[in-house]
């Protein structure tokens, strides 16, 4: 059934953090709604963290789970909980905590001003390692400064969004789920909320971890420009400008009598060095547009749905969403065959 408000919250192994995000989420919307649903989008676990999920349902009907039958990552189990969500407006929010719970009041006193889009914007960001900082302000520095679509600075996942804007995101093709960059593709009137974001409640990440942030900063530099082609040529032409320069250079050299190296030996390393540095950073840039377009043309479901709790069938047709029909003694038959 239809509700008010659906928390979506990606899962992997977090076993000890979740009680104390299930009382904080409870909380938080205590004041706001109980008209709620909280779906746990979950990787298979190796802790107890679906027992857990499990448990909490057989309690409370308005906590439900999604489970994957393999890990697919944090974005796809997003975009699934997204797409099995059926409230009118629709937060995501990780299970550490360092996204407070709190601000989902807020979120949702803007939401019923008219924005439909709310994304807090960290000011501070509490435990986290100068290196994960660094690598986060240029991976925004890069990805505003060549990407299509504007992406603002220190935010993440987390946000909420209007049904409509949910609707158009999971109607969305692209295998590859960056929601912070889908979120401005699809537009619609949107908010930055600054808050400051809170160190993790217990244990380490499970999504995020170091490699995991590098693969989706280049994941959505990727996928919302294409101005790294235009770069291979200039970087191109600028190792090949380089190259002709190191000529007078050597042949200045060679006429005061200073050059130490055998006939032809600097010419030779100079232009195997520029020419197949350029050469290899042109193939590997290719590479990645390639691989994108080969993951995108197999059209494989962005994720594949091993058991549901609580969980109807996505409302839009499951050909339109890249999504397969839940299998397993616990998936939910759909209630009707309705398009939003």
């Amino acid at each position: 059934m239809p509700c008010l408000l659906s928390i979506v919250v990606p899962v992997y192994n977090e076993e000890q953090t979740l009680p104390r995000f299930l009382e904080g989420i409870r909380a938080a919307l205590q004041p706001v709604t109980q008209d709620y649903e909280i779906i746990f989008a979950a990787d298979p676990c190796g802790d107890g963290t679906i027992d857990l999920i499990r448990q909490e349902h057989a309690r409370d009907p308005r906590i439900k789970l999604l489970l994957f039958s393999r890990r697919f990552g944090q974005p796809a189990a997003t975009l699934g909980g997204l797409a099995y969500s059926s409230g009118q407006a629709a937060v995501v929010i990780d299970c550490d905590l360092q996204d407070p719970p709190r601000l989902i009041a807020e979120m949702v006193r803007l939401w019923r001003e008219g924005y439909k889009v709310v994304v807090p914007q960290r000011r501070s960001r509490q435990g986290e390692t100068l290196l994960k900082r660094i690598i986060s302000y240029a991976g925004y520095w890069a990805i505003n400064r060549i990407a299509t679509v504007p992406i603002p600075r220190n935010t993440g996942d987390f946000r909420l969004m209007d049904r409509r804007v949910v609707e158009e995101i999971v109607r969305l093709k692209e295998s590859h789920g960056f929601l912070r960059g889908l979120t401005s593709v699809v537009g619609f009137k949107s908010i930055l909320l600054p808050f400051d974001r809170d160190a993790r409640a217990a244990g380490q990440g499970k999504y995020n971890r170091l490699t995991g942030s590098l693969r989706i900063g280049f994941n959505g530099i990727i996928a919302f420009s294409d101005a790294l082609l235009s770069l291979m040529v200039v970087a191109g032409l600028a190792m090949s400008l380089l190259a002709l320069l190191a000529v007078p250079v050597v042949a200045y050299l060679k006429a005061k009598g200073l050059y130490m190296f055998a006939q032809g030996l600097a010419t030779t390393c100079i232009l195997m060095l520029f020419l197949g540095g350029i050469q290899l950073m042109s193939m590997g840039v290719l590479g990645a547009y390639i691989g994108r377009i080969y993951d995108e043309a197999k059209r494989r479901p962005k994720f594949i749905v091993e058991e549901s709790l609580g969980l109807s069938e996505p409302v839009q047709r499951l050909s339109e969403t890249g999504t397969e029909r839940p299998r397993g003694p616990h998936a939910a038959l759909p209630e009707d065959g309705r398009d939003f």
